[in-house]
Protein backbone atom coordinates (compact mmCIF):
# COMPACT_ATOMS: atom_id res chain seq x y z
CA UNK A 1 0.00 0.00 0.00
CA UNK A 2 1.41 3.40 -0.99
CA UNK A 3 2.03 6.14 1.56
CA UNK A 4 -0.57 8.29 -0.21
CA UNK A 5 -3.32 5.73 0.38
CA UNK A 6 -2.23 5.43 3.99
CA UNK A 7 -2.51 9.21 4.35
CA UNK A 8 -6.06 9.13 2.95
CA UNK A 9 -7.00 6.48 5.51
CA UNK A 10 -5.37 8.38 8.37
CA UNK A 11 -7.08 11.61 7.28
CA UNK A 12 -10.46 9.89 7.36
CA UNK A 13 -9.73 8.40 10.80
CA UNK A 14 -8.68 11.82 12.13
CA UNK A 15 -11.75 13.53 10.69
CA UNK A 16 -14.16 11.02 12.18
CA UNK A 17 -12.56 10.80 15.60
CA UNK A 18 -11.44 14.39 16.29
CA UNK A 19 -14.79 15.68 17.52
CA UNK A 20 -16.32 12.39 18.58
CA UNK A 21 -15.32 11.64 22.20
CA UNK A 22 -13.22 8.59 21.30
CA UNK A 23 -9.70 10.08 20.95
CA UNK A 24 -8.35 10.99 17.54
CA UNK A 25 -4.72 10.80 18.68
CA UNK A 26 -5.28 7.35 20.14
CA UNK A 27 -6.90 6.07 16.96
CA UNK A 28 -4.16 7.61 14.83
CA UNK A 29 -1.39 6.00 16.89
CA UNK A 30 -3.00 2.58 16.51
CA UNK A 31 -3.89 3.05 12.82
CA UNK A 32 -0.38 4.29 12.04
CA UNK A 33 1.07 1.18 13.68
CA UNK A 34 -1.32 -1.14 11.81
CA UNK A 35 -0.58 0.50 8.44
CA UNK A 36 3.17 0.65 8.99
CA UNK A 37 3.09 4.34 8.05
CA UNK A 38 6.66 5.53 7.56
CA UNK A 39 6.12 9.31 7.47
CA UNK A 40 4.81 9.85 10.98
CA UNK A 41 7.80 12.15 11.62
CA UNK A 42 7.91 11.09 15.27
CA UNK A 43 4.26 11.92 15.78
CA UNK A 44 4.26 15.22 13.89
CA UNK A 45 1.96 13.91 11.15
CA UNK A 46 -0.70 12.82 13.64
CA UNK A 47 -0.67 16.27 15.24
CA UNK A 48 -0.38 18.35 12.06
CA UNK A 49 -3.41 16.85 10.30
CA UNK A 50 -5.53 18.14 13.18
CA UNK A 51 -5.19 21.48 11.39
CA UNK A 52 -7.94 20.25 9.08
CA UNK A 53 -10.28 20.02 12.06
CA UNK A 54 -9.45 23.62 13.02
CA UNK A 55 -10.38 24.81 9.54
CA UNK A 56 -13.55 22.70 9.71
CA UNK A 57 -14.65 24.54 12.88
CA UNK A 58 -13.98 27.95 11.32
CA UNK A 59 -16.01 27.02 8.23
CA UNK A 60 -18.80 25.32 10.20
CA UNK A 61 -19.31 28.39 12.41
CA UNK A 62 -18.17 30.89 9.79
CA UNK A 63 -21.19 33.21 9.97
CA UNK A 64 -21.26 33.17 13.76
CA UNK A 65 -17.53 33.89 13.97
CA UNK A 66 -17.81 36.83 11.55
CA UNK A 67 -20.70 38.22 13.60
CA UNK A 68 -18.73 37.77 16.81
CA UNK A 69 -15.71 39.57 15.36
CA UNK A 70 -17.92 42.50 14.39
CA UNK A 71 -19.62 42.68 17.78
CA UNK A 72 -16.53 41.99 19.90
CA UNK A 73 -15.63 45.65 20.70
CA UNK A 74 -19.12 46.43 22.05
CA UNK A 75 -20.61 43.11 23.16
CA UNK A 76 -19.80 42.00 26.71
CA UNK A 77 -21.39 38.63 25.96
CA UNK A 78 -19.00 38.02 23.03
CA UNK A 79 -16.04 39.26 25.06
CA UNK A 80 -16.87 36.85 27.90
CA UNK A 81 -17.33 33.97 25.47
CA UNK A 82 -13.85 34.37 23.99
CA UNK A 83 -12.37 35.02 27.43
CA UNK A 84 -13.92 31.68 28.41
CA UNK A 85 -12.26 30.03 25.41
CA UNK A 86 -8.91 31.49 26.49
CA UNK A 87 -9.32 30.37 30.12
CA UNK A 88 -10.28 26.86 28.98
CA UNK A 89 -7.28 26.72 26.66
CA UNK A 90 -4.59 27.83 29.12
CA UNK A 91 -4.22 24.69 31.32
CA UNK A 92 -3.64 22.32 28.39
CA UNK A 93 -1.58 24.92 26.54
CA UNK A 94 0.88 25.45 29.38
CA UNK A 95 1.08 21.78 30.37
CA UNK A 96 1.51 20.66 26.76
CA UNK A 97 4.32 23.17 26.24
CA UNK A 98 6.17 22.11 29.40
CA UNK A 99 5.85 18.35 28.92
CA UNK A 100 5.64 18.09 25.12
CA UNK A 101 8.76 15.97 24.63
CA UNK A 102 8.05 13.63 27.53
CA UNK A 103 4.47 13.05 26.40
CA UNK A 104 5.53 12.04 22.87
CA UNK A 105 8.38 9.83 24.01
CA UNK A 106 6.63 8.04 26.88
CA UNK A 107 2.86 8.14 26.33
CA UNK A 108 2.45 7.62 22.57
CA UNK A 109 2.01 3.85 22.91
CA UNK A 110 -0.88 1.44 22.21
CA UNK A 111 -0.96 0.36 25.87
CA UNK A 112 -1.47 3.93 27.10
CA UNK A 113 -4.11 4.53 24.43
CA UNK A 114 -6.01 1.36 25.37
CA UNK A 115 -5.95 2.11 29.09
CA UNK A 116 -7.10 5.69 28.54
CA UNK A 117 -9.92 4.57 26.26
CA UNK A 118 -11.21 2.10 28.83
CA UNK A 119 -11.02 4.52 31.76
CA UNK A 120 -12.64 7.28 29.70
CA UNK A 121 -15.41 4.93 28.63
CA UNK A 122 -16.18 4.05 32.25
CA UNK A 123 -16.26 7.76 33.13
CA UNK A 124 -18.77 8.45 30.34
CA UNK A 125 -21.03 5.66 31.61
CA UNK A 126 -20.85 7.04 35.16
CA UNK A 127 -21.51 10.63 34.06
CA UNK A 128 -24.52 9.60 31.99
CA UNK A 129 -25.93 7.15 34.55
CA UNK A 130 -28.54 9.49 36.10
CA UNK A 131 -28.56 12.34 33.60
CA UNK A 132 -31.95 12.86 31.88
CA UNK A 133 -32.32 13.81 28.24
CA UNK A 134 -34.94 16.47 28.88
CA UNK A 135 -32.33 18.73 30.53
CA UNK A 136 -30.62 19.30 27.20
CA UNK A 137 -32.82 21.83 25.41
CA UNK A 138 -30.22 23.93 23.58
CA UNK A 139 -30.04 27.62 24.56
CA UNK A 140 -30.16 30.30 21.83
CA UNK A 141 -26.42 30.89 22.26
CA UNK A 142 -23.42 29.42 24.03
CA UNK A 143 -23.28 30.94 27.51
CA UNK A 144 -20.28 29.84 29.58
CA UNK A 145 -19.27 31.28 32.93
CA UNK A 146 -15.59 31.76 33.72
CA UNK A 147 -15.82 29.10 36.44
CA UNK A 148 -17.28 26.62 33.96
CA UNK A 149 -14.54 27.50 31.48
CA UNK A 150 -11.86 26.74 34.09
CA UNK A 151 -13.45 23.36 34.87
CA UNK A 152 -13.50 22.53 31.16
CA UNK A 153 -9.88 23.65 30.81
CA UNK A 154 -8.71 21.45 33.67
CA UNK A 155 -10.62 18.53 32.18
CA UNK A 156 -9.14 19.14 28.73
CA UNK A 157 -5.65 19.08 30.25
CA UNK A 158 -6.05 15.32 30.85
CA UNK A 159 -6.43 14.85 27.09
CA UNK A 160 -2.68 15.34 26.70
CA UNK A 161 -2.63 11.63 27.52
CA UNK A 162 -3.26 9.77 24.23
CA UNK A 163 -6.56 7.93 24.31
CA UNK A 164 -8.30 10.31 26.70
CA UNK A 165 -9.85 12.42 23.88
CA UNK A 166 -9.72 16.20 23.85
CA UNK A 167 -13.36 16.52 22.84
CA UNK A 168 -14.41 13.82 25.31
CA UNK A 169 -12.58 15.43 28.23
CA UNK A 170 -13.89 18.92 27.49
CA UNK A 171 -17.45 17.65 26.98
CA UNK A 172 -17.42 15.70 30.25
CA UNK A 173 -15.92 18.73 31.99
CA UNK A 174 -18.65 20.93 30.58
CA UNK A 175 -21.44 18.55 31.57
CA UNK A 176 -20.04 18.25 35.09
CA UNK A 177 -19.91 22.05 35.25
CA UNK A 178 -23.65 22.23 34.50
CA UNK A 179 -23.81 22.55 30.71
CA UNK A 180 -26.17 20.59 28.49
CA UNK A 181 -24.70 17.96 26.19
CA UNK A 182 -25.21 20.18 23.14
CA UNK A 183 -23.72 23.31 24.72
CA UNK A 184 -20.74 21.37 26.06
CA UNK A 185 -20.22 19.87 22.60
CA UNK A 186 -20.42 23.22 20.83
CA UNK A 187 -17.97 24.78 23.27
CA UNK A 188 -15.63 21.86 22.68
CA UNK A 189 -15.74 22.62 18.95
CA UNK A 190 -14.75 26.26 19.49
CA UNK A 191 -12.08 25.27 22.02
CA UNK A 192 -10.48 23.09 19.35
CA UNK A 193 -9.39 26.20 17.41
CA UNK A 194 -6.73 27.51 19.84
CA UNK A 195 -5.90 24.08 21.28
CA UNK A 196 -5.33 22.18 18.04
CA UNK A 197 -4.11 25.25 16.17
CA UNK A 198 -1.51 26.01 18.81
CA UNK A 199 -0.33 22.40 18.98
CA UNK A 200 -0.02 22.23 15.19
CA UNK A 201 2.02 25.42 14.88
CA UNK A 202 4.30 24.46 17.77
CA UNK A 203 4.88 20.99 16.37
CA UNK A 204 5.52 22.22 12.83
CA UNK A 205 8.11 24.81 13.85
CA UNK A 206 10.03 22.11 15.67
CA UNK A 207 10.56 19.96 12.56
CA UNK A 208 10.09 22.34 9.62
CA UNK A 209 13.75 22.15 8.55
CA UNK A 210 13.72 18.35 8.49
CA UNK A 211 10.63 17.82 6.32
CA UNK A 212 11.00 16.94 2.63
CA UNK A 213 8.75 18.32 -0.09
CA UNK A 214 6.98 14.97 -0.39
CA UNK A 215 6.34 14.87 3.34
CA UNK A 216 4.89 18.39 3.20
CA UNK A 217 2.51 17.20 0.49
CA UNK A 218 1.52 14.22 2.65
CA UNK A 219 0.86 16.51 5.62
CA UNK A 220 -1.32 18.83 3.54
CA UNK A 221 -3.28 15.95 2.01
CA UNK A 222 -3.92 14.48 5.45
CA UNK A 223 -5.10 17.85 6.77
CA UNK A 224 -7.40 18.38 3.76
CA UNK A 225 -9.06 14.97 4.07
CA UNK A 226 -9.41 15.25 7.84
CA UNK A 227 -10.98 18.70 7.49
CA UNK A 228 -13.67 17.54 5.06
CA UNK A 229 -14.56 14.51 7.16
CA UNK A 230 -14.44 16.50 10.43
CA UNK A 231 -16.91 19.05 9.05
CA UNK A 232 -19.37 16.25 8.32
CA UNK A 233 -18.77 14.65 11.72
CA UNK A 234 -19.48 17.92 13.55
CA UNK A 235 -22.92 18.25 12.01
CA UNK A 236 -23.75 14.63 12.79
CA UNK A 237 -22.60 14.87 16.42
CA UNK A 238 -24.67 18.01 17.13
CA UNK A 239 -27.76 16.30 15.76
CA UNK A 240 -26.99 13.18 17.76
CA UNK A 241 -26.49 14.87 21.15
CA UNK A 242 -29.77 16.77 20.78
CA UNK A 243 -31.67 13.50 21.25
CA UNK A 244 -29.21 10.93 22.62
CA UNK A 245 -26.70 10.31 25.41
CA UNK A 246 -22.97 9.53 25.20
CA UNK A 247 -23.49 6.02 26.58
CA UNK A 248 -22.78 4.27 23.22
CA UNK A 249 -19.45 6.10 23.03
CA UNK A 250 -18.62 4.86 26.53
CA UNK A 251 -19.19 1.25 25.51
CA UNK A 252 -17.28 1.77 22.26
CA UNK A 253 -14.27 3.16 24.13
CA UNK A 254 -14.18 0.18 26.48
CA UNK A 255 -14.49 -2.32 23.62
CA UNK A 256 -11.85 -0.52 21.52
CA UNK A 257 -9.47 -0.39 24.47
CA UNK A 258 -9.82 -4.11 25.11
CA UNK A 259 -9.23 -4.92 21.43
CA UNK A 260 -6.09 -2.77 21.39
CA UNK A 261 -4.76 -4.45 24.53
CA UNK A 262 -5.30 -7.89 22.98
CA UNK A 263 -3.73 -6.81 19.68
CA UNK A 264 -0.75 -5.35 21.49
CA UNK A 265 -0.29 -8.50 23.60
CA UNK A 266 -0.45 -10.62 20.42
CA UNK A 267 2.21 -8.47 18.74
CA UNK A 268 -0.15 -7.24 16.03
CA UNK A 269 0.60 -3.61 16.92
Amino acid sequence: MSEWIKVLILGIVEGITEFLPISSTGHLIVTTALLGFENSLNGTFEIFIQLGAVVAVVLFYGRDIIQQVRSLPASRETQQFWLSIFIAFVPAGITGYLFHGWIKQVLFTPAVVATSLIIGGIIFLLVERNRPLNSDTPPPNIAISLRQALVIGLAQMTALIPGVSRSGASIVGGMQAGLSRRTATQFSFYLAVPTLGGATVYELFGVINDISNEQIALLLLGALVSGIVAWLAMGWLLRYVSHNTFVPFGYYRIAAGLVILLASAAGVI
